[in-house]
């Protein structure tokens, strides 16, 4: 797998004309990062058997970029990125607005975590559960185009929490698959009081799982992971705590981009 050091690059991806009916759609993808009592867990889904892409996969909460997230009006409703996060808004290049509103709506969407804060400018909390349910219920009018993020917002006086989620590295999908996607991924501490969940619809299972044994269980061939997945894991594993790996995502400076390349006959 190829992979080269990445600042300021843009979000756009080019290729040969001749390949113009396998487009590159953009997308975004958060891993999500917990406390445990040994090392520290991300938040993981196992997408439905019926799915088009990645059917069976155990994946980190992501999708693609929809028209919406570029919306200048959530500009009024997010809280960042900080004047830390330029180098990370400058390899994410002109669409950077569009790769962090979406990761944040991907990933209530799909696993009921909501990076936001309140009108006290708190991290939304489930603590109280009329609140958690409250939340819960925009969960498919959101997936089924009934309502938008920014609506959303609008009805919970929300800022969506862009300082919290940090842009990390990129991945392309090879050319000769038959759905190929433009993947930016981020890493986040999950609230505290947040505990997630799979959508029963795109996804059927959920679980906080430390990498190593996430691993562990793939080569035992129990946990099933796309490349990508099992790449991003292996790096993980190389942190011995949450902090260790907020402090890596926070202070970052460095943003590959891999471009794998299928072998001949693939």
């Amino acid at each position: 797998m190829s992979s080269a050091a990445n600042q300021g690059e843009t979000n756009s991806v080019t290729e040969p004309e001749s390949h113009a009916e396998q487009p590159i759609r953009p997308a975004a993808t958060v891993i999500l990062v917990r406390e445990a009592a040994v090392s520290y867990e991300i938040f993981m889904l196992k997408r439905t058997s019926k799915a088009a892409f990645a059917s069976g996969m155990y994946v980190f909460p992501g999708g693609k970029v929809d028209d919406d997230d570029h919306h200048p009006q959530y500009d009024v409703h997010r809280f960042g990125p900080s004047k830390d996060q330029d180098l990370q808004v400058a390899s994410l290049g002109d669409d950077w607005r569009g790769f962090w509103i979406a990761a944040i709506r991907e990933t209530f969407e799909e696993a009921g975590l909501m990076l936001a804060y309140n009108n006290q400018g708190e991290l939304v909390s489930f603590a109280e559960e009329t609140v958690q349910q409250r939340f819960s219920a925009y969960r498919d009018p959101l997936h089924d185009g009934q309502m938008s993020m920014l609506d959303i917002c609008q009805k919970e006086a929300l800022k969506l929490a862009v300082d919290h989620v940090h842009y990390y590295n990129r991945f392309v999908t090879p050319l000769g698959r038959p759905r190929r996607f433009d993947t930016c991924f981020f890493i986040a501490g999950a609230p505290e009081s947040q505990r997630g969940s799979h959508d029963e619809q795109e996804t059927v299972a959920s679980i906080w799982i430390t990498p190593q044994e996430a691993l562990a269980r793939h080569a035992a061939k129990e946990f099933d992971l796309m490349t990508v997945t099992r790449m991003q894991l292996e790096a993980l594993a190389q942190y011995p705590d949450k902090a260790a790996l907020l402090d890596m995502a926070v202070n970052n400076q460095h943003f590959p981009v891999s471009r794998p390349v299928l072998p001949p006959g693939t």
